[in-house]
């Protein structure tokens, strides 16, 4: 039969359940994997349902990579030497499709590994550069980020040539090292070890807005109050690194600007002092790209067509490469020698008066008055022509904000310090999502202990591990005192950037010690049981925590009638206060615990989408939440000893009754005030339970629903108890990265 009837031709060859008359003249009337099509999605029809896609993103079927193989072994193997060496020579081997300012790739690699590392926001830790996610959508065709996929497309060869052992996370930073290495800064150190992700990060939340660069007055309460931004966002507008370089919305401002610096740098974990020195470290080197018409650029990558290769905002009406590339509008360098690293910064900034101009693509930019001709920038192209150095209204804030100001001046009177400032400021931005020290790797590791590294010494499982628990199943401490404090101590923990977890037992220190979620009070009464065993043990505290949680976690089995061992990895180390910054960790304190049922305040998110955001925090599946949450409420380990959610007469037994009963018809759910329910037997109208939104939407969501069922049935009760165990143990050990 021929391929090209008139009844098949230019119609689509899968059968779809629609007729050809349905469909508009031979096109195909249903999407192919894409979304771009008019067709619905359940989250179209119904927004308001709970979306789990952020517990099922990075499915292990978007991983190319063989299933055995794990990237922080692999890169152990890497020839380190060769590929900074392969490095340097890039920064200087210009490529005629993407030609390099003055003939050095530098401040292109440095902006890069910039806006890889600096979308970190410390509220939640979500961001930064552990993932490579700047390959992938959003990041990928962020207006701030215009022009960086030429930058990825000229580390591709070092990327092919390294393979497997370098991944594109661990390429970004280092490129940017060796560009601040290549044009003379002492760098303070570097570690490999981030692994690369294989899809768009979709738990990151970026804001509400719908276009780009929308005014910021859109994620304020109130502008002019930089505080009032919505949490946990960092930047002051929608596809902003930080923020605007031309002033807030737009207006100079240099004051206004400072303000705003300071909130935005805060959100990512900097101080006044590392600050200015980023901001200066930053601008000492490379240019801003405005030298013409910003309206003949094309697409960015992710809207361009076929035929651009994901190559984004390609020029094809005019020049667009050399001294004619258009990126922020802002045109010109900030130094008169950008490919150096020196004290021009600070020399231009201080030297001379600057005004306010227009750049050729109309972007608004400060230049000096009267600038003399030696103190120039070189032309990119030809070193016979001259222009202004420029300064944006970043740059000014730092001249005329007091305190950037003092911080500024001390920075320009030693150069020294200033340098060295800069160094550990770009190691802490670009290695702050890391995790701990332990998780380092190659041969530029620093020997210091810094702060924000969360240091926890050495633990050791060189004790009588069945004494101890002998020892807490004496005591009074009931099945939910233990448990829940366990809990407490691992919740914390977040998988997006590392920080937090049961080990260094930072539960017992401020600012753990007195957060209401942890319930003061019972915490007191159980640790005064826990630290004199692990002090007479020679266990640390924070193992004896962790292992009191799995002694009343297998008396709770035996209750249920069962008996199951809760594995235990021993080497947890303490903790100290004087390693634990109080102002750092306030923001892993949990305002909301669904596990618990618990929340601190009413809040506009729903508690339903509290609890998913802490379990995807937590690196929960929608599984693994359910049957934790299913768990926990049987156990009693409610915040308080609330009743809601506690559908059991067994209460401190490991049974499913929460998922029995929950999908059990004989009752009906009755609303009863805000964020309460009452559970009525059907039959006679009597309140046999309560229950809150964080308990019902596992009966209310199709897919949680599904789960609960399962949990639910008469021959899998054991299997509840198996799936507990084995979520409440990879929970325990989350923090555990050896």
């Amino acid at each position: 039969m021929s391929e090209n009837t008139n009844e098949s031709a230019g119609k689509c060859p899968f059968p779809h359940g629609t007729t050809p008359s349905e469909s508009p003249s031979g096109n195909c009337p249903v999407m192919h994997g894409s979304n771009t099509s008019d067709q619905q999605a359940p989250q179209d029809w119904w927004p308001a349902n709970l979306n789990l896609d952020i517990l099922h993103q990075h499915d292990r079927k978007t991983d190319p990579m063989d299933a055995d193989f794990d990237y922080r072994e692999a890169v152990k193997n890497l020839d380190f030497e060769a590929v900074k060496s392969d490095l340097h020579a890039l920064m200087t081997d210009s490529q005629d499709w993407w030609p390099a300012d003055w003939g050095h790739y530098g401040g292109l690699m440095i902006r890069l590994a910039w806006h890889a590392a600096g979308t970190y926001r410390v509220t939640d830790g979500r961001g930064g550069a552990a993932t490579g996610n700047q390959r992938f959508a959003p990041l990928n065709s962020w207006p701030d980020n215009t022009n960086l996929d030429k930058g990825r497309r000229l580390l591709w060869p070092i990327k092919k040539k390294y393979g497997n052992a370098l991944s594109w996370a661990d390429l970004f930073i280092l490129a940017g090292n060796v560009a601040y290495e290549s044009m003379g800064l002492e760098m303070y150190g570097f570690s490999y070890g981030r692994q690369d992700t294989w899809h768009p990060e979709k738990d990151i939340y970026w804001g509400a807005e719908k276009e780009w660069l929308a005014p910021s007055d859109e994620r304020y309460a109130d502008v002019n109050e930089p505080a009032t931004m919505e949490n946990p966002l960092a930047a002051v507008q929608m596809g902003l690194i930080y923020v605007n370089p031309e002033g807030v919305n737009g207006k100079s401002d240099p004051l206004k600007t400072a303000a705003h610096i300071r909130e935005t740098f805060a959100r990512m974990a900097m101080n006044d002092e590392e600050t200015v020195a980023l901001t200066a470290g930053g601008h000492t080197v490379g240019k801003c790209h405005g030298n013409g018409n910003s309206d003949h650029l094309g697409p960015a990558p992710e809207g361009a067509d076929l035929h651009e290769q994901g190559m984004g905002w390609m020029n094809h009406t005019t020049r667009g490469v050399g001294r004619d590339t258009v990126t922020s509008g802002i045109e010109g360098a900030w130094t008169t020698n950008p490919t150096q690293w020196d004290e021009g910064y600070f020399y231009l900034l201080f030297k001379y008066e600057w005004e306010l101009k227009k750049s050729p693509a109309g972007a608004t930019q400060w230049e000096p008055i009267d600038v003399e001709e030696a103190d120039k920038t070189p032309d990119v192209e030809d070193p016979s022509i001259r222009y202004n150095p420029i300064m944006t209204d970043a740059d000014m804030a730092m001249k005329m904000d007091p305190a950037y100001r003092t911080i500024s001046e001390k920075f320009r009177d030693d150069p020294e310090y200033f340098s060295k400032t800069f160094a550990r400021a770009w190691f802490k931005l670009t290695h702050r999502d890391m995790g701990p020290k332990t998780r380092y790797i190659g041969p530029e590791i620093p020997a210091e202990d810094l702060i924000w590294q969360d240091p926890i010494p050495a633990g050791s499982g060189d004790y009588d591990l069945a004494a101890i628990k002998t020892h807490i199943a004496a005591s009074e401490l009931s099945v939910g005192e233990l448990i829940a404090t366990a809990w407490d101590s691992a919740r914390t923990f977040r998988a997006s950037d590392l920080r937090g977890g049961a080990n260094g037992a930072r539960l017992r220190l401020a600012p753990q010690n007195s957060w209401a979620g942890n319930e003061p009070n019972r915490l007191q009464k159980v640790l005064a049981v826990l630290e004199p065993i692990a002090a007479e043990s020679g266990a640390s505290v924070a193992d004896v925590i962790v292992l009191a949680g799995n002694v009343g976690l297998e008396q709770a089995i035996e209750a249920a009638g069962h008996s199951i061992k809760v594995p235990f990895t021993p080497g947890r180390g303490d903790a100290t206060q004087a390693q634990t910054d109080i102002e750092s960790f306030t923001v892993l304190e949990p305002l909301a615990d669904g596990f618990r049922n618990w929340q601190k305040k009413n809040y506009i998110a729903k508690p339903e989408e509290m609890l998913l955001d802490r379990a995807q925090l937590m690196n929960l599946t929608a599984c693994e939440m359910t049957v934790l949450l299913g768990g926990l409420r049987v156990l009693g380990t409610n915040h308080e000893s609330t009743p809601h959610g506690v559908f059991t007469d067994r209460v401190g037994a490991l049974t499913n009754d929460f998922f029995v009963n929950l999908t059990d018809m004989a009752y009906l759910w009755h609303p009863a005030g805000e964020n309460f329910y009452e559970i009525r037997e059907r039959k006679t109208g009597t309140v046999r339970w309560t229950a809150t939104r964080a308990d019902l939407v596992f009966g209310s969501n199709s897919v949680l629903r599904s789960y609960a069922e399962v949990y639910a049935q008469d021959d899998n009760e054991k299997k509840f108890i198996r799936d507990f165990v084995a979520a409440w143990t990879k929970v325990m050990n989350a923090d555990r990265f050896n």
